[in-house]
């Protein structure tokens, strides 16, 4: 017991300083109110552009390795980086740079956690998720698909959980990679339209003409037919 509280603080106290420092930094260059401006955002849009066109490939890079450590050690969500990743790169090349970055990412999470927090997931929520146990050792790759599908549990939790079940990392990465892309494509493509309305626009556009626009309603009421599907398939999924 004494061991996993020592491991909870030291982890604690070691995210507390790498955001403290990343935003130290950043908010050093950038104040709040300039970020928040659409001057400053549609500069930097030009900017990202022009950058990506001259260098694709070092631009997919450096994003694919920020979205790695985004997910581990910063353990970020998956949404802000999709779309990131959309307006910069666009549906598809943005699709696989974020799927390729959050799965490696949910992967040394899932790492991390098989070493240093196994016994205090046990503890926690062995009990609440003792069904998907029997399943998992079924068809432990076909189960963790449909588990990175459904969703419905906080991203950082849902990549520590499977390591209740002992599964292998070549499935949990292979299964996040595949099983998170559906949603991952509708986030990215909601970015590209902001990208392009962005682009489009010499001032800020109101929140009428982005919801009216197709490249930002048609991905957005996907995006709420693919939650109520996961949420049908949740309740059969995690059914007793």
């Amino acid at each position: 017991m004494e061991k996993n509280t020592k491991i909870k603080f030291y982890v604690g106290i070691s995210y507390i300083i790498l955001v403290s420092v990343f935003l130290f930094f950043f908010f050093s260059k950038f104040s709040l109110q300039q970020i928040t401006s659409y001057d400053f955002i549609k500069v930097n849009s030009s900017y990202l552009m022009s950058l990506k066109t001259s260098n694709l490939f070092l631009v997919f890079i450096i994003f694919l390795i920020s979205t790695i450590l985004w997910v581990f050690p910063f353990l970020g969500f998956g949404s802000p980086i999709a779309l990131l990743g959309g307006f910069i790169f666009g549906k598809w090349i943005g699709t696989i740079v974020v799927v390729l970055g959050l799965s490696t990412g949910a992967t040394f999470l899932y790492i991390f956690g098989n070493f240093f927090l196994k016994d205090i997931i046990k503890e926690k929520f062995l009990n609440k998720f003792k069904n998907l146990e029997l399943k998992f050792k079924k068809s432990e790759f076909t189960y963790l698909l449909i588990y990175r599908f459904c969703g419905g549990i906080p991203w950082q939790l849902s990549c520590i959980i499977p390591t209740m079940f002992n599964v292998k990392v070549s499935n949990f990465f292979y299964a996040t990679l595949i099983g998170i892309i559906p949603q991952i494509f509708l986030a990215v493509s909601i970015g590209s339209g902001l990208e392009k309305i962005i682009d489009e626009n010499i001032e800020a556009p109101s929140i009428i003409d982005l919801l009216s626009s197709r490249d930002i309603y048609i991905p957005i009421i996907i995006f709420f037919i693919l939650i109520i599907f996961s949420v049908i398939v949740r309740k059969f999924f995690y059914k007793n």
